[in-house]
C-alpha cells in the first residue's frame, strides 16, 4: 500500500531558472530507507487484530494495512534559452521511499507453528512494499527521460507549460500503476500464502 506525494508537479511546473547555455542533462536521485511499527499479541487472531490497530492508515483506502511504502517525488528543472529558443538544461528527479514493516515483539516467544507463519507473511510484506518502490523508481526514470528528451520551444513558457503536462501524465500512470499492483495482489493473496507457506516448508525439510 502506498502514502503518495507530488512536490515535483508545482516545482516542475512553476519554477522558471534560466541559463545562458549548455546540453541537457538528466539525473535521478533514488532514496529508499526502511522503519518499522511495532505490534504485540500472542496468537494469529492476535497478530490480526495488532495489525488492524496498528498498521500504517493510508488516505487511498482510510484503512491500516500490515505495510506500507511512503513515496514523495521532488526535483528540480533548468530551462536554457539561446538563439530565440528554450530548451531543458538540467531535469533532476528527487525520489523518496520510505517502507513501514511491522516488528512482533513477541516473535522469539511463540511456538515455532507460529513463528514460521509469521516469518512467511512478514517476507511477503516486505516484497510487496518493495515492489511498491520499484514502480515509483521505473516512473521517475521515464519521467527524467521524457523531460530531457522534449524539443526546444520558440518560449520557455511553452516549455514549461509542456513539462507541467507530461509530469502530470506520469504521476497520474504512476498512482494507476500503484492501484492496479495492490489488486492484483490482494486477490491472490490467499493463494500466494497457500504457496509461500508450502515452498518454506519443503526448503526447510530439504535442508535437514
Amino acid at each position: 500500500m502506498t502514502k503518495s506525494s507530488r512536490a515535483l508537479c508545482a516545482v516542475f511546473a512553476g519554477a522558471l531558472a534560466l541559463s545562458l547555455s549548455g546540453p541537457a542533462f538528466s539525473e535521478t536521485i533514488v532514496r529508499k530507507t526502511y522503519s518499522h511499527f511495532s505490534i504485540g499479541g500472542k496468537t494469529a487472531a492476535d497478530l490480526d487484530e495488532q495489525l488492524s490497530k496498528h498498521g500504517p492508515l493510508t488516505r487511498n483506502t482510510g484503512a491500516r494495512h500490515p505495510g506500507a511504502t511512503e513515496i514523495k517525488f521532488g526535483g528540480e528543472l533548468t530551462y536554457v534559452e539561446k538563439n530565440g529558443m528554450c530548451s531543458v538544461g538540467t531535469a533532476k528527479v528527487l525520489l523518496n521511499t520510505r517502507i513501514l514493516l511491522p516488528q512482533w515483539k513477541n516473535r522469539r516467544r511463540t511456538t515455532a507453528e507460529l513463528a514460521f507463519i509469521w516469518d512467511t507473511l512478514l517476507a511477503d510484506i516486505k516484497r510487496h512494499e518493495e515492489r511498491h518502490a520499484e514502480i515509483a523508481r521505473t516512473h521517475a526514470r521515464s519521467l527524467e527521460r521524457q523531460l530531457t528528451s522534449l524539443r526546444p520551444q520558440k518560449s520557455c513558457e511553452a516549455l514549461q507549460a509542456m513539462v507541467g503536462k507530461i509530469t502530470q501524465t506520469v504521476m497520474d500512470e504512476h498512482d494507476r500503476d500503484q492501484m492496479r499492483f495492490d489488486v492484483v495482489e490482494s486477490k491472490n493473496f490467499d493463494a500466494r500464502m497457500t504457496r509461500l507457506l508450502k515452498n518454506r516448508l519443503e526448503q526447510g525439510q530439504a535442508r535437514r
